[in-house]
């Protein structure tokens, strides 16, 4: 998730008071100090969610020589989007088709390109509790994620709708008032039409 900081989840995923509590709980690498070291540091709004392993090799060590994907950007490149990412989160199952040989560490999903993937399964019934009472399936957990991560991609969408509407607005009120000049103000006949025409209505 490299390009959602925690003050991207404010107002939509956590208030402000719970995204601040959870960036200052994550420690954050920063530096050079004065020494030339780096150091660890609470983090703050401004900083990007922290990734799960510091570099591509690590996350390749421990994941057979696989590297994660930018989940900020899954729905955007997998064909089917939401719908992809739920599948493959739900699509795990106890059997493997005859024919499928799997290595250590490795997972088989229908939902997956060549089906055999180094991601194990990652949701279980049960496995967390919603503030709300809504029971915590893999469905229910897999829809959340799904949408968690086209949110994190399309993110300014909202704010991308309302520049839009304002310059539609916009663009229908200068066509009126072009309209308005063009046929009234600068049309001395039709002018005069108009006027003639309320005359006789104000004598009847």
């Amino acid at each position: 998730m490299q390009y959602v900081c925690y003050r991207h989840l404010v107002g939509y995923v956590l208030t402000e008071k719970e995204a601040k509590r959870e960036a200052a709980a994550a420690l954050i690498e920063d530096g050079p100090d004065d020494q030339g070291e780096l150091f660890l540091r609470p983090g703050t709004l401004l900083d990007v969610l922290p990734p799960p392993y510091k570099n591509d090799m690590l996350a390749k060590a421990a994941n057979i020589g696989a590297s994660p994907p930018d989940f900020s950007l899954i729905t955007g490149s997998r064909e089917g989007g939401m719908s992809y990412v739920f599948s493959l989160l739900t699509g795990y199952g106890d059997e493997v088709p005859p024919g499928v040989a799997l290595s250590p560490g490795q997972a088989f999903n229908p939902f997956f390109e060549g089906g055999i993937l180094a991601m194990p399964q990652v949701l279980f019934d049960g496995m967390l509790n919603y503030a709300d009472g809504t029971p915590a399936t893999v469905s229910q957990m897999a829809k959340d994620v799904s949408q968690f991560f086209f949110w994190a991609q399309h993110r300014e969408l909202d704010a991308r709708k309302q520049i839009a509407a304002v310059g539609v607005i916009w663009s229908l009120t200068a066509a009126g008032l072009f309209w308005y000049s063009f046929f009234f103000l600068h049309n001395p006949k039709i002018n005069h039409i108009h006027i003639t025409h309320n005359t006789k209505i104000l004598k009847h």
